[in-house]
């Protein structure tokens, strides 16, 4: 049958009725990726795997959670959706939005929105409101406008965000038979570790499963709350997406860790560059660098014993690379090789590089 996304694939485990219209862009139905060059330099005593979210419709994991917030949205009657982003949100609104035909209001910080994503969210017709502030100062004056004009919020706070995007861990039992040993994920606003969670703890009691994994939130130092134990006013990470200094997903995260047995830790903005590079160049699995934090951590786990040998990880890659081509080419060194168009140039152009 042909995939029509994941309200309908998953309609008895979501909170729809036959009735419900869903406003669906085929997202979902992501690859989940065995890592082989990463793997054996790691010494194979791991089974690793990328589920590459970068591959829904606009590019991240955002649209799982879209799916159910903007449909839900219209199916209130809601005419406007409003959001707080650092880039993916935004992008996912403004597109769900153009598929419901409604209006999409995003707010964003200025300066702190990677090109890519700001892109998709003007070309999708959002109306944008940038502010002199970050993620946080945004989600506080989206938060408190909802409560003078008739929009709906789709951030994470909208409870049916996380409905959808629990979908992932569904698909990740489905594909490998059972939950992974360890999964990883990036931790920005920390709703989709919480989602996550919540899929696997159903797919168990459904007996799909025989166990549920350890979930692991990866922050970036710059911006590591749940690391250090406390909110971080004034946030600063090259992985955009992650930039968030004041969860609103807290609570929740914090339930997640102590339940599942995971843990909380942080990694460079260096460590971050070069695990993105390392897997497009050993992989050719290319995503933003909020995404290369799950597989950076794992990496790191693994070298230090944390990670049992012969276990099942799974790393979420939230984001594609063409999300921040800026920051993606600003880490190829190699010069481009400028020749004249013969043949005696470029057959040197490939002998000479070799």
């Amino acid at each position: 049958m042909r995939y029509t996304g994941l309200i309908e694939r998953y309609q008895s485990k979501l909170p729809v009725t036959d009735a419900t219209r869903p406003i669906s862009l085929g997202e979902g139905n992501t690859p989940l990726i065995q890592l082989q060059n990463i793997a054996t330099m790691l010494g194979k005593k791991h089974k690793i795997y990328i589920k590459y979210e970068g591959l829904n419709p606009t590019g991240s994991f955002k649209d799982r959670g879209m799916t159910m917030a903007v449909t839900k949205a219209v199916e209130s009657g809601s005419k406007a959706i409003i959001c707080a982003s650092t880039g993916n949100t935004s992008a996912s609104a403004a597109a769900y939005a153009a598929r419901a035909g409604i209006k999409a209001f995003v707010v964003i910080p200025e300066g702190k929105i990677a090109l890519g994503k700001l892109a998709q969210a003007m070309i999708h017709g959002a109306v944008i409101i940038q502010i002199k502030g970050n993620f946080d100062d945004g989600m506080r004056l989206v938060k408190e406008v909802a409560e003078h004009a008739p929009v709906s919020i789709v951030n994470s706070i909208n409870p049916f965000r996380l409905q959808g995007q629990k979908t992932a861990a569904f698909e990740i039992i489905e594909e490998l038979g059972n939950a992974p040993d360890y999964h990883y994920l990036p931790v920005g606003n920390a709703g989709n570790i919480s989602a996550h969670w919540m899929g696997y703890k159903e797919y168990h009691s459904d007996g799909k499963s025989n166990h549920t994994p350890k979930m692991v939130g990866y922050q970036a130092a710059g911006s590591a709350p749940f690391v250090i134990g406390s909110m971080v006013d004034n946030p600063e990470t090259i992985a955009t997406a992650i930039r968030i200094g004041h969860p609103q997903s807290w609570d929740l995260a914090q339930k997640v860790i102590k339940e599942s047995n995971g843990w909380f830790d942080a990694r460079t903005d260096a460590q971050i560059l070069t695990t993105q590079k390392l897997l497009t160049e050993k992989e050719g699995i290319f995503c933003e660098p909020a995404s290369s934090v799950s597989l950076s951590g794992a990496i790191a786990d693994i070298k230090t014993g944390k990670i049992p040998q012969k276990s099942t990880i799974v790393c979420t890659l939230t984001g594609h690379g063409l999300k921040d081509p800026d920051t993606a080419i600003s880490q190829c060194t190699d010069a481009i090789i400028n020749i004249n168009p013969t043949i005696d140039e470029v057959r040197d152009a490939i002998l000479n590089n070799m």
